[in-house]
């Protein structure tokens, strides 16, 4: 009775073929434990990938602030810009609307100069000259609605700014106006015509 020969197929394989079995075997494990735990070879990877991003958007939020930064400054520039130029058209139609009646009033001062000749000249019994009279204070009326004064400085301290000294009176005092010549006129504070006077030495 023979003997069954034992099996010596391992021992007689290929060394190349059983290298080869044990580097897919190898493999195998592998992909097994990366099914198993895949945070153990994605946790690195994901930590780097984590800090570049927080360096990005630091470095970018940087960047947004400082325009956002910018972009307010340009506003706040173009506010002011804008409430300095309202106000000075603002103040420029005031101007406008003050002055306008300048050239006209300073014409009817001719004729409050004429209406008060007439008075001065006037009869005192004379009906018409009370009608005059009340014309001229209907007239002086109205201007000042509008914004005229009259600038009649009798005993005042001279002012070059709202008299025209045209000669000397000896019975006022040293820098005074004495006698009044002519009324002047001012419109909202600007002079329309100053008064003509004479002014003590």
């Amino acid at each position: 009775m023979s003997e069954q020969a034992p099996n010596h197929e391992f021992d007689t394989q290929d060394p190349k073929a059983a290298q080869s079995n044990i580097d897919r075997d190898s493999s195998v494990l592998a992909e097994t434990l990366d099914e198993f735990n895949p945070e153990v070879n994605s946790g690195n990877e994901e930590t780097i990938d984590s800090e570049i991003d927080i360096h990005a958007f630091e470095t970018r939020i940087a960047e947004l602030e400082e325009e956002v930064k910018q972009a307010k400054e340009h506003t706040a520039r173009a506010n002011a810009e804008t409430y300095n130029a309202q106000k000075r058209i603002e103040q420029e139609a005031d101007k406008s609307k003050k002055y306008a009646l300048q050239k006209f009033a300073k014409e009817l001062l001719e004729v409050v100069d004429n209406l008060e000749r007439a008075i001065e000249n006037a009869d005192a019994n004379d009906p018409v000259a009370e009608g005059v009279t009340l014309t001229h204070k209907a007239l002086l009326s109205i201007l000042n609605k509008n914004g005229v004064a009259v600038v009649d400085p009798e005993g005042e301290a001279f002012d070059a700014d709202f008299h025209e000294a045209v000669g000397i009176d000896p019975e006022a005092a040293a820098n005074t106006v004495g006698t009044v010549l002519q009324k002047g006129y001012s419109l909202n504070g600007r002079l329309l015509r100053p008064a003509m006077v004479r002014v003590g030495q």
